[in-house]
Order: C-alpha cells, then sequence, then structure tokens
C-alpha cells in the first residue's frame, strides 16, 4: 500500500522526531492525526501544510481516554487505523542514589504506559483488520545501560521487550512490529532532564555531533513504506561519531 492511502497516527507529534515525521508524511500525501499536549504545536503544522490530509487532537499519553479518542478520530474520519507511531517519551537522569522517584514515575507513564495505551487503543482495530503497524521511539538506552540513566534505561528496556511481545502475538495477523532506536538526536528531549548543567552539556554534544530528527523521521517512513510482507523489528541509528 503507497503512503498517501495509508491512515497515520502520531502521538508525541508536536516537536523533535514526531513532528519532522509528521513533516516528512505530509509531502508524502498521507492521511494524518497528530496528537500531542501542546495543540498550537500541532496547529502550526496543519498551517504549514494546508494541502495536506491532516486531523489535530490535543491528547495526552498517560491518559487512556485521550488516546482512545484520537483512535475514534481516525477510526471515524477513515475508518480504518494503518500505522500508530508512539513516539512521546522523557529522559530526566539522575544518580539511583538521588531517589526522584516523582522523576521515576513521570517516565513510567510517559516511557512505558504510554505506549502501552496507544497499543491498547488501535490494537483491537488492526486484529479486526487483520492488518496494521505498531511503531514506538525507543533508544540505544533500550540496548545499553549506562550511569545515571538506569530508569530510562530501564523504561526503553521495557519497550522493547512488549514491542517484541506485540510482534510474537499479532504476526499471524499481520500486524507489524518496530522500534526506531535512535542515539543522539537534536530534539527537546534534553529539556526534560532537571540537572540544568548536565542538559546543557547534552544539548551541547548533539548539537555538534548528533543526528537531527530529520535523519530519524527518514528511517521511521523507511520503516512505514516496507511491503505487507516486510517487517523492520528493530532499527538502530546512531551518529556515526557515537561512542555506546
Amino acid at each position: 500500500m503507497a503512503i498517501k492511502d495509508k491512515v497515520i497516527i502520531i502521538m508525541g507529534a508536536s516537536s523533535g522526531i514526531g513532528e519532522a515525521t509528521a513533516k516528512l508524511l505530509a509531502k508524502r500525501d498521507a492521511k494524518l492525526i497528530l496528537a500531542a499536549r501542546r495543540l498550537d504545536r500541532l496547529e502550526a503544522i496543519k498551517e504549514e501544510f494546508p494541502e495536506a490530509n491532516i486531523l489535530i487532537q490535543q491528547a495526552d499519553v498517560t491518559n487512556h481516554e485521550d488516546v482512545s479518542q484520537v483512535a475514534k478520530l481516525a477510526l471515524d474520519t477513515y475508518g480504518k487505523i494503518d500505522v500508530l507511531y508512539n513516539n512521546a517519551g522523557i529522559m530526566p537522569t539522575a544518580p539511583l542514589v538521588e531517589g526522584r522517584r516523582d522523576e521515576w514515575k513521570e517516565m513510567l507513564d510517559i516511557n512505558i504506559m504510554g505506549v502501552l495505551n496507544g497499543i491498547a487503543a488501535v490494537l483491537p482495530i488492526m486484529e479486526k483488520q487483520k492488518s496494521g503497524h505498531i511503531i514506538s521511539t525507543d533508544s540505544v538506552a533500550g540496548h545499553v545501560v549506562y550511569p545515571d540513566s538506569a530508569v530510562y534505561c530501564g523504561t526503553k528496556f521495557a519497550v522493547r521487550a512488549i514491542m517484541e511481545g506485540l510482534r510474537q502475538e499479532q504476526r499471524e495477523n499481520n500486524i507489524k512490529s518496530t522500534i526506531i532506536s535512535p542515539g543522539a538526536v537534536q530534539t527537546e528531549l534534553y529539556k526534560t532532564i532537571n540537572d540544568k548543567k548536565f542538559a546543557d552539556e547534552l544539548h551541547e554534544a548533539q548539537k555538534e555531533w548528533g543526528l537531527t530528527a530529520e535523519d530519524i523521521a527518514t528511517a521511521v517512513v523507511f520503516a512505514i513504506d516496507t511491503p505487507d510482507r516486510m517487517a523492520i523489528s528493530d532499527m538502530i541509528v546512531r551518529p556515526t561519531a557515537q561512542g555506546i
């Protein structure tokens, strides 16, 4: 199926990789449903592509009802859902000894439950269709553990496990499961780190040798644009200069 014929939901579409993916898919004439907490950012994307098939809806991925309403909007408008892209995520980092339980819970709610809420909202629809594709932004941190990021890494390892379970459970229903695992990327993710010194250092490194959000968007679109018989299960995309 050509991309222009696909109905694609992007959760976390207001900035970074989600925004870049939305713009790339808009140029390919996909039928897009863009969702995020920041409605003004979604409106700006829609205004940038006035001829594109874009619907927008404010939604918090930690709220299952919000996510379900996004799926309902797609289904009511187009009668099907071809792709769900779970992209929302945060990355507050700190040593475990600091016991930042509020940050831990927020990461669990957004990075893990956000993905599960998306799956719960669309999977029954895709199973009934006997087709579909669920994509989640993971991370190199879902493959490698490093200091001061144990909980963040844990959330990304969890997403990797969940998505592999999804693949195994739904392969006979022609439902694809993909994780895109970026290394350092120039996005706003650093702003979710409360240690300002570390956040600024990370941001400077990302600007110096990191990938762009558009680089990762091309990987997402590549995975979407594969034939039904072909599934990209796991794609790690690092900057050439990255060590881990």
